[in-house]
């Protein structure tokens, strides 16, 4: 019965997607007497949390009943009060925890605060998929950098567009339509200066009551256009130019487009040099509060991100389509034996009408185990 309740919290948890980033995806479920009494999620960033959602909707019937939810009850003051509170004032009895919360400022506390409380703790429910489902906030949580996912739309011969530049479009309205639920999913989306010049991409998210990301740009030598740009059109501040610093001295011929960017409401990372290393991005983004990045291309800045092993996971759509010549999605290393490759984890196929995607990510690493 654990596991059938927990299995509701876990799909209760998944609705809140692209609207609770930086926090954790978190379902909750009340059970008195073989009846569920109440349930809930967190719904929206700074919201009340899913556990007060299922206790208010369980009013007195929460007295002696059990409380199943995916992630340990937060025990701390943040922008709503401590779940334990809360769920020692409603008189739970048992409490059922899919995964203890890797946040320093829980990190057990919220299942050591309600045994102290007489309350039965159970932890370890499900706990693979719970960590699945929150695979961006454990990551994000444990090493301050956004989980980074790849999407990519490929031909049967690995490319992403001719040799004349044109990609629009390989995969099918299916396939694209999927990936504007991945934007609202990911708290940015990056792509590389080459990829801003020849596309002129949105890069939002058009779905309805959709969220858009941070829109994020690799451009070490400023090379992104001043007009015609969708880009810099929005009016959000949520786009940002990654650069070389070298690019606002006085003395540098950027400065006057650094300058002109900066006064259109452009945000920027400055960093040494002119080339880059993926993590040290990352590292930037993350202390802008961005926990998740949908990697979108170009193939430089995708075959980066692997050479470096800072690809999370990703969606890989293919499409019957050959192009012989043209651009592959990765360049710029190789392998000297197959043993040595890059072999995807955790691989999951998906068929969209005459399309084929790959998903996959890494394994998680969930530092507290279920005895801590």
């Amino acid at each position: 019965m654990d596991t059938k309740y927990m299995e509701l919290a876990l799909e209760l948890a998944v609705k809140g997607k692209g609207q609770v980033n930086p926090n954790p995806l978190v379902g909750a479920v009340v059970v008195k007497d073989g009846e569920i009494v109440g349930k809930g999620y967190h719904k929206y960033y700074g919201g009340p949390h899913a556990e007060v959602y299922a206790l208010d909707e369980a009013g007195e019937k929460a007295n002696g009943a059990t409380l199943y939810v995916t992630l340990e009850p937060c025990s701390h003051h943040g922008k709503t009060p401590p779940c334990v509170d809360k769920i020692k004032k409603m008189k739970i009895k048992r409490c059922v925890i899919a995964v203890l919360d890797p946040n320093p400022l829980v990190a057990g506390r919220g299942k050591k605060i309600l045994e102290e409380a007489g309350i039965e703790v159970v932890v370890g429910v499900l706990q693979e998929k719970a960590l699945e489902i929150n695979k961006v906030f454990f990551k994000y949580i444990q090493t301050g950098k956004p989980y980074l996912f790849l999407k990519c739309a490929i031909t049967l011969d690995g490319k992403i567009a001719t040799s004349f530049g044109d990609s629009k479009w390989i995969t099918n309205e299916k396939s694209r339509e999927k990936v504007q639920y991945l934007r609202n999913e990911y708290t940015g989306i990056m792509v590389g200066v080459n990829t801003l010049i020849k596309d002129n991409p949105r890069l939002n998210s058009r779905i309805e009551n959709g969220r858009n990301p941070y829109r994020i740009v690799i451009d070490p030598h400023l090379r992104t256009p001043l007009d015609d740009c969708h880009f810099i059109e929005y009016e959000d501040s949520k786009s940002i130019i990654v650069t070389s610093i070298e690019n606002t001295k006085s003395n540098n011929k950027n400065v006057l487009s650094y300058q002109r960017l900066l006064d259109r409401g452009i945000k920027f990372i400055l960093l040494d040099g002119y080339d880059f290393s993926v993590d040290e991005v990352l590292d930037k983004l993350g202390e802008m509060k961005i926990d998740s990045v949908l990697l979108e291309g170009g193939s430089h800045l995708i075959s980066r991100a692997f050479k470096e092993d800072r690809i999370d996971g990703g969606e890989i759509f293919i499409a019957p389509k050959i192009l012989g010549g043209g651009l592959s999605f990765i360049d710029g290393f190789s392998f000297r034996e197959i043993k040595d490759c890059f072999h995807l984890e955790n691989v999951k196929y998906n068929i969209i009408d005459d399309n084929v995607s790959i998903e996959f990510h890494k394994n998680i690493n969930n530092s507290l185990k279920v005895g801590d």
